[in-house]
């Protein structure tokens, strides 16, 4: 998918803000928590509450969170049932809550869906560790509830976004857009998933991972071995599709679905994709970090390279965001079990050869 956007504003002073690449991060899982930390978690929240003071220039940057949300809720679609209580974790503007009530969710299917999402959820509880993002838009009219009346938005603030105050067996679905991706512990955090779902439940996903922002990160890097003769570490460690996969499956998960979407965003230059990551709170906060703001000639030399390598004919820069999508469902025994080995009746040869 390709979006054609102008930049939301020119800044005076561009900070660090890469947030991935192709630093791979891996996992050791383990049942208790982890006893390291690759994001400054306060770091991160103070992003978030600075991306929400401006509301206007926010709500013009949620235009990928937006899209990645739609996607996340148009796979409930496949899901025939209704879903009196609902998490959404990681709620950021609640992205989620204004996809679900979306009306057309699917006006190409047959029969056409034209009723809101939100009619097969009862009450959905949108949960943020930022106070100020998730109550911004409280008041928008993309989340005015008056035409699904039966449909109840709460909003919960998280005192610690890797630690869920929900009793076990609670919910009949999670959701999850766009945050996981700074979670430190990603094997607790969806072990805590697992437990508050109800038996037979589903935990519907999406994060960045992979090769995002790859453009982004070579530019700067080859930008800074050229101005200062080294690299700083301006990429957060992202998980792979692989790692994901398995960790679905060390928590407890079943019926396991993941795959990649690439979404491709196209900015005037480096500078407008820079300020949009900021209007997002999606700034770098890997500990370690190098502090305050990347030097004038670097910026100016990572634009060149950026629009060297990997700029378009018309003078746009493409910008890569890789989108993890992810679903499991809690164990239970009335589920669907896969058949013995060996016992199938039919030979795949044959209906391979048959065509």
């Amino acid at each position: 998918m390709r979006l054609n956007l102008a930049p939301v504003c020119r800044p005076q002073q561009w900070k660090p803000l890469l947030t991935g690449g192709t630093a791979r991060r891996s996992y050791a899982f383990q049942s208790g928590s982890l006893n390291f930390e690759v994001f400054n978690r306060r770091a991160k929240w103070l992003q978030k509450e600075r991306a929400a003071a401006n509301v206007e220039e926010g709500r013009q940057a949620d235009y990928l969170k937006d899209e990645v949300a739609m996607r996340v809720c148009e796979r409930i679609l496949d899901v025939k049932r209704q879903f009196p209580r609902v998490l959404d974790l990681g709620a950021n503007s609640c992205n989620i809550a204004r996809a679900l009530l979306r009306p057309d969710p699917d006006p190409e299917s047959e029969p056409p869906v034209t009723d809101p999402l939100a009619t097969k959820i009862t009450e959905l509880v949108a949960a943020e560790s930022s106070h100020s993002l998730l109550h911004r838009d409280h008041d928008h009219p993309s989340l005015s509830t008056t035409h699904v009346p039966d449909f109840k938005l709460t909003r919960h603030v998280l005192e610690h976004d890797e630690l869920l105050p929900f009793e076990p067996d609670s919910f009949d679905m999670v959701l999850s857009s766009m945050s996981m991706h700074w979670i430190n512990d990603l094997p607790g955090v969806l072990s805590q998933i697992n437990s508050v779902l109800k038996p037979d439940c589903p935990f519907i996903g999406a994060m960045l991972g992979g090769d995002t922002l790859y453009e982004l990160r070579t530019s700067l890097q080859l930008a800074e071995q050229e101005r200062k003769g080294g690299i700083s570490p301006h990429v957060s460690p992202l998980a792979d599709v692989r790692d994901v996969g398995g960790l679905l499956q060390r928590t407890g998960f079943k019926m396991l679905t993941v795959d990649v979407e690439d979404i491709v965003v196209d900015y005037p230059d480096m500078f407008a994709l820079m300020q949009d990551l900021q209007a997002m709170g999606e700034g770098n906060a890997v500990l370690g970090r190098e502090m305050g703001p990347i030097g004038r000639d670097v910026l100016l030399a990572g634009d060149a390279i950026y629009r060297a390598l990997h700029g378009n004919e018309d003078g746009s820069i493409p910008a890569t965001f890789r989108i993890i999508h992810m679903i499991g469902w809690k164990e239970s025994p009335h589920q669907a079990q896969p058949l013995r080995r060996g016992s199938g009746q039919a030979s795949l040869k044959d209906l391979l050869e048959g065509q």
